[in-house]
């Protein structure tokens, strides 16, 4: 998984040169922003699957932002938030409206394209819309984080489960006396 990682994981170049993201100057620097360890991908992605429940305005940036802030991977927060682009903004952001009025107990209003351009009604749908939005970015978000340290804990015992067990393979091949040994 590591070695994928590096090998499709943009370069720090991509990011020092893009336009966009010259913003953060000198910050993109620091060697622990492009380091995959346990700590660096879950915390990215953490903050990439938070981001991607905020208004689409931004998001990369504001990924970007909060990965230098916490020193974790940036390319994988910046990739993660992706994952809300114009195909899945729709539906993300209709559960989270409906899970915000019913955290609320409000009845969640109809879709009419007048009613849409109403600003009252933008007003009314707002509140239910950031509730749900929240809760959706902070669940999602600790569900992301714990399930890649879980991932990543796992392949790593199970790469010293395997390094134990060639050790002790060779360590019994090791100690077997040999047949052409002359007595």
């Amino acid at each position: 998984m590591k070695r994928w990682l590096k090998r499709n994981l943009p370069a720090a170049g991509t990011f020092r040169t893009n336009r966009h993201f010259g913003v953060f100057g000198t910050l993109l620097h620091d060697p622990n922003l492009w380091h995959l360890n346990r700590h660096s991908v879950s915390g990215a992605a953490a903050i990439g699957l938070f981001v991607m429940f905020l208004p689409p305005v931004g998001q990369s940036l504001i990924a970007a932002g909060a990965a230098i802030v916490l020193r974790v991977n940036l390319p994988i927060s910046v990739l993660v938030s992706w994952i809300s682009n114009p195909v899945t903004i729709p539906p993300m952001f209709y559960f989270a409206y409906r899970l915000g009025c019913w955290m609320l107990g409000i009845e969640p209003g109809h879709f009419d394209l007048g009613y849409w351009l109403d600003w009252r009604h933008w007003i009314a749908v707002l509140w239910p819309l950031m509730l749900g939005s929240l809760v959706c970015g902070v669940l999602c978000s600790g569900l992301g984080y714990l399930a890649i340290q879980a991932i990543w804990r796992q392949r790593l015992m199970r790469r010293i489960r395997e390094r134990r067990e060639r050790y002790r393979a060779t360590a019994s091949r090791d100690s077997r006396p040999s047949s052409n040994r002359q007595t």
